[in-house]
């Protein structure tokens, strides 16, 4: 049998069982997949709220300008700080195999050192703000209008970096443990605060876009703060020490920084393609950008739903690899996806049924409204075929495979590019249709990888 990919940072410590996750020689059952998805599934619903929110705030304003300003300061944040979201991926499926080979200073050591790069990663981007700022808006053809309400929601925006990364790497941790329930108190915490700042900002004093931006600055920061205090506390259950010769053991850190910058280039390129989605829209007009972005929100609604079964399958599918668990893998692989195709089908369902109202309550522009009913029928049966490529996602960042991750998108991004440049004459049906073509290249390119993926774990 092959030894666990652990064994290079072994302590042999003694540490007590999660007892959210079944053991190696349990049978993993429907029951054990839903108390992890189920809590991630309720915090994540409450993540694209807040772009729902701050769309529906401003959309109160009769100018799709302000939505697209929103719309546009949001894709720029995205761009930026998903690049780091190896903090959240990276980290789960670190902690999960660590979980899963019973070591927990290495547990420990993976919190510590994805808090560090989280705070040097953050004060870079402050440090670099003007640059970035330039260059993200260089690359967007958004009206004059659009563009100055952005900047400002930028330029407040930025200063939530920190706390972003720290929030990132907090939530990667506690979901790498199983303690999604952990994970669904933070998310609440920062979502459910951030759309009552946001409300009271907007509509209470006034402050438009940027009291959208300040809103979400200061509930980064809440939520930090309050993860970082939980982390300590939770500490004390795991067992083990602090140990600085295992923080900065060369092999572990070789390993650690592997895993992270696959993931960021990996995910670069998949925000690349919803940034060129919607810059060009942008390049469409105002109304189609107003359009496109209030139908994103209903992808993020259903994308973030199903996010709680993809982060399933990385704690069980990391936790069975660690354990050196071929069956397990393939067993968590199958019961997450499973349910995952189940929650799809009815969220599409949902989201053919309940769109227009959907899309009247998030704008009162009437140009908007009936732009985004013509393209409706794309945003509600995105989950249909995203839900393939999220679980796929979740089985890889589990096993850490990001190598092939990262080549699989990078080739995907790729057939997207090739495809909205064929589909140019369709218009904005043709950049719909491009991104449908992104889903099923990064099913098919994951998808070629997957059977390696469980040959190389033992039986």
């Amino acid at each position: 049998m092959l030894l666990s990919p652990w064994v290079a940072c072994d302590s042999h410590a003694p540490m007590q069982q999660d007892s959210t996750l079944p053991g190696r020689d349990a049978a993993l059952t429907h029951r054990d997949v839903l108390t992890i998805a189920i809590p991630v599934m309720l915090s994540n619903v409450s993540t694209p709220l807040i772009g729902i929110v701050d769309t529906a705030v401003v959309g109160q304003i009769p100018d799709p300008a302000y939505i697209g300003a929103v719309a546009v300061g949001a894709l720029v944040f995205s761009f930026i700080f998903w690049a780091f979201g190896f903090l959240r991926m990276g980290t789960t499926g670190l902690t999960a195999q660590a979980l899963g080979a019973k070591e927990p200073e290495e547990i420990r050591s993976c919190l510590a050192r994805a808090l560090v790069v989280a705070a040097a990663a953050g004060m870079v981007l402050l440090v670099l703000q003007w640059p970035i700022r330039e260059i993200a808006f260089g690359l967007l053809s958004g009206s004059d209008q659009v563009e100055g309400l952005a900047r400002e929601y930028f330029a407040i925006r930025i200063w939530a970096a920190p706390a972003t990364f720290a929030n990132y790497a907090l939530l990667g941790w506690f979901i790498g443990l199983g303690r999604t329930d952990i994970g669904l108190l933070l998310q609440l915490l920062l979502n459910l605060s951030n759309i009552a700042l946001d409300a009271l900002f907007v509509l209470g004093f006034g402050w438009d876009v940027p009291g959208v931006a300040l809103g979400t600055l200061i509930a980064e920061c809440i939520a930090a703060a309050a993860g970082i205090v939980i982390a300590i506390r939770h500490l004390r259950s795991i067992g083990g020490n602090w140990s600085a010769q295992r923080l900065l053991d060369p092999k572990c850190m070789k390993r650690t920084i592997a895993v992270n910058s696959d993931i960021m280039l990996r995910s670069l390129a998949l925000v690349a393609v919803y940034f060129w989605f919607m810059a060009q829209g942008a390049k469409q007009g105002d109304v189609i950008l107003s359009a496109n972005a209030v139908l994103m929100h209903l992808i993020s609604v259903g994308a973030f739903f199903l996010d709680g079964l993809a982060f399933a399958a990385e704690a069980l599918v990391g936790r069975a690899l660690g354990a050196a668990h071929r069956a397990g893998l393939k067993v968590a692989a199958r019961i997450t996806t499973q349910l995952a195709a189940a929650v799809a089908l009815v969220a599409s369902v949902v989201f053919l049924l309940l769109g227009p109202f959907f899309v009247d309550m998030l704008t009162v522009d009437a140009d908007a409204r009936a732009t985004a009913r013509t393209y409706l029928l794309w945003a509600a049966c995105a989950p249909l075929l995203g839900v393939w490529a999220f679980q796929l996602d979740g089985i890889f960042i589990g096993a850490t495979r990001t190598v092939d991750m990262r080549n699989a998108m990078l080739m995907s991004t790729a057939v997207f590019l090739i495809a909205w440049w064929l589909l140019r004459p369709l218009d904005n049906h043709g950049l719909w249709a491009a991104l449908y073509v992104h889903y099923v290249a990064r099913i098919t390119t994951l998808g070629y990888y997957y059977p390696g993926l469980v040959r190389s774990v033992p039986v």
